[in-house]
């Protein structure tokens, strides 16, 4: 038995920077539901584009973890 440790690295390699990026991007939504926490308290601040980035952001986490669910699942292919 034999391990391509090339092949090893390049998905560890992809494995923590699809991690990253979506720990980033959750970061960012909560900092859009922070926005609008802040545009509250100051009575007449716009909420839209803090809602906005935060549903974006949320979204795209969704769609990554879906994603994922599909290519773990056989029956999905």
């Amino acid at each position: 038995m034999s391990i391509d440790w090339t092949s090893l690295g390049q998905v560890a390699a992809v494995s923590i920077g699809v991690t990253v990026a979506v720990v980033v991007v959750f970061a960012l939504g909560v900092l859009g539901l922070a926005q609008v926490e802040t545009a509250r308290e100051h009575e007449g601040g716009s909420a839209t584009l803090g809602f906005t980035q935060a549903g974006a952001c949320f979204l795209a986490c969704a769609a990554v973890v879906a994603y994922g669910i599909y290519l773990i699942v056989p029956q999905f292919h």
